[in-house]
């Protein structure tokens, strides 16, 4: 599709079912998935097993000549104990973006919006065991926040984790931070404040569900889209904002966050791109008093 001039093309890793609902939106009652089943189902829902389904994707924009990647998932041949699912992933993901018409040597900017696994897995590929720049000749956008948070050697200012659980993701930050994140840094561009990457596209902190997330803001003529990142996980939350992912490190911040979104984009016309979004991957929102709904879903 198109956003004034800029291309937008979705390059889709994978897709299916991933956990029940409930556990991705621990606060959301049973409820609320059941009442709007008739439009979650199939896409983004199992009623029959209260199975979220989502999708792990890249957003490929093609702005003033150059070629942008948006997250760029989980990556093939990965150590992922935290996600037993994506656990050495093996995917032809680099097929699927070259039927997109793009070489990884064609790649001029890779924004990841925050550092968790599955928005910088292709930063990087494994060559003679060594993990080495996927795109060799972008630049790579990071947020400084979440560069710094997520370096092992500030682990020490990190909160002490609570279960289990906890421990095992702050562990596979750990094997992220180094397959991922560590080999691009001396093509990486650590931001903070905002970033505009051309007069189309824009950087802009949006924290909580890590200090450094962020959105990229599209601005074309009199056409408007965010690419919320994980600021969603399920359009449920565009109903019900107040409830965050399990993933949010701050899940106040999160929510303000989130409803700030909606918000802006409701008030200014921005398609919403959310990172993990099956499906129809882009909504258009509406206010509906001190509440918001899907206007529609992007063709």
């Amino acid at each position: 599709m198109h956003i004034g001039d800029v291309e937008v093309v979705k390059v889709l890793e994978w897709q299916g079912e991933y956990a029940p609902a409930r556990t991705i939106i621990p606060a959301s009652p049973p409820e609320l998935w059941q009442s709007h089943a008739d439009w979650l189902a199939p896409e983004h829902w199992n009623p029959e097993t209260g199975g979220i389904r989502g999708a792990v994707q890249t957003w490929v924009l093609r702005s003033e000549g150059r070629v942008i990647l948006v997250d760029t998932g989980v990556g093939n041949d990965r150590d992922r104990p935290q996600v037993p699912l994506f656990d050495h992933l093996s995917t032809n993901f680099l097929d699927r973006l070259a039927a997109a018409g793009v070489r990884p040597e064609d790649v001029d900017v890779v924004v990841n919006t925050h550092i968790h696994y599955d928005h910088v897995g292709w930063n990087t590929v494994c060559r003679n065991g060594e993990w080495v720049p996927a795109f060799p000749n972008a630049t790579y956008l990071i947020p400084r926040a979440d560069q710094v948070y997520f370096d092992p050697r500030n682990a020490h200012r990190r909160p002490a984790p609570r279960t289990g659980h906890e421990q095992l993701r702050r562990e596979g930050s750990l094997l992220v931070y180094a397959d991922s994140i560590a080999p691009v840094l001396g093509r990486a561009v650590l931001w903070e404040g905002s970033h505009r990457i051309d007069r189309h596209l824009t950087l802009e902190p949006a924290p909580g569900h890590t200090p450094g997330s962020a959105v990229l803001r599209l601005r074309s003529g009199t056409e408007r889209a965010v690419f919320a990142g994980d600021l969603l996980h399920s359009p449920v939350q565009i109903l019900e904002p107040q409830h965050n992912s399990c993933f949010c490190e701050d899940p106040r911040q999160a929510a303000a966050t989130r409803r700030s979104m909606l918000a802006r984009a409701a008030d200014e016309k921005e398609l919403v791109f959310p990172a993990h979004f099956a499906g129809s991957g882009a909504a258009e929102i509406h206010r509906d008093g001190s509440r918001f709904t899907i206007g529609r879903w992007a063709a």
